[in-house]
């Protein structure tokens, strides 16, 4: 099981207690945060150990929860971030996934699905770490996977359009990679969740296609959003067209 440093923000003081608490159980370091603000200045605060996770309300004093989820996708496009809210509704999950949240749950949550959850986010922010690490121990030339004018490097994590860098989240980073490594292959939604996140999918497959068109939005001013090909009723893949 992986262990990690988690921030909980939340600005309603019993379900910070209750969420904290329940995630040391598990083995894991929390630090409390009741504002966005309070939550910047630990961000901050902390440099030589960064926290592994951010499980982030939305409605909070100071600094919005979506406003800091932006801000810290500005800073660090690899930590994890796990909404809670009690807003539900699809646009609100649409939007958050396309800010930059990796997970969303629905207030009241199972304090063991929310556990579950943070868990597997930490399990792939170590498989990550560990393949980036390995990976650099190459010639960093021969991991660069090229794809018309797109050029990904698994070991820098960076991502180059025409020679010019783009900015892309972990997980749209790891979606990219997906399709880039088998380019001919068209992958379903599951198969998709499955090898970007590392784990079995869930039921909810519009998780992908929310990410799939983040990445188009980024890459439409250069005119390659189109080398993502809609397969109609299987999933997405690259097109030489």
């Amino acid at each position: 099981m992986a262990y990690g440093r988690i921030l909980v923000v939340e600005d309603d003081a019993d379900i910070n207690e209750i969420v904290t608490t329940h995630l040391a159980r598990s083995g894991h370091t929390c630090m409390q945060a009741f504002s966005g603000t309070e939550a910047m200045l630990a961000l901050e605060a902390i440099e030589n150990a960064p926290f592994d996770l951010i499980i982030c309300d939305l409605m909070l004093p100071g600094l919005s929860g979506e406003r800091l989820i932006a801000t810290v996708r500005e800073r660090d496009r690899e930590v994890p971030i796990v909404v809670i809210s009690a807003r539900g509704e699809a646009p609100d999950r649409v939007d958050l996934l396309r800010l930059g949240a990796d997970d969303y749950l629905v207030k009241p949550f199972d304090l063991d699905e929310l556990t579950a959850r943070t868990e597997v986010q930490l399990r792939h922010r170590t498989a990550r770490t560990a393949a980036a690490a390995s990976e650099l121990e190459r010639d960093a030339s021969t991991g660069t996977l090229v794809f018309r004018s797109w050029k990904l490097d698994p070991s820098s994590r960076t991502f180059r359009v025409d020679g010019s860098p783009l900015a892309l989240t972990r997980t749209e980073f790891n979606l990219l990679e997906t399709l880039m490594r088998q380019p001919k292959r068209a992958f379903s939604k599951r198969d998709l969740f499955e090898a970007a996140w590392g784990e079995p999918s869930c039921e909810d497959d519009n998780t992908v296609a929310v990410h799939v068109s983040n990445i188009r939005t980024k890459l439409k001013a250069s005119g390659t959003d189109r080398y993502i090909k809609t397969v109609w009723g299987i999933g997405f893949k690259l097109t030489e067209e």
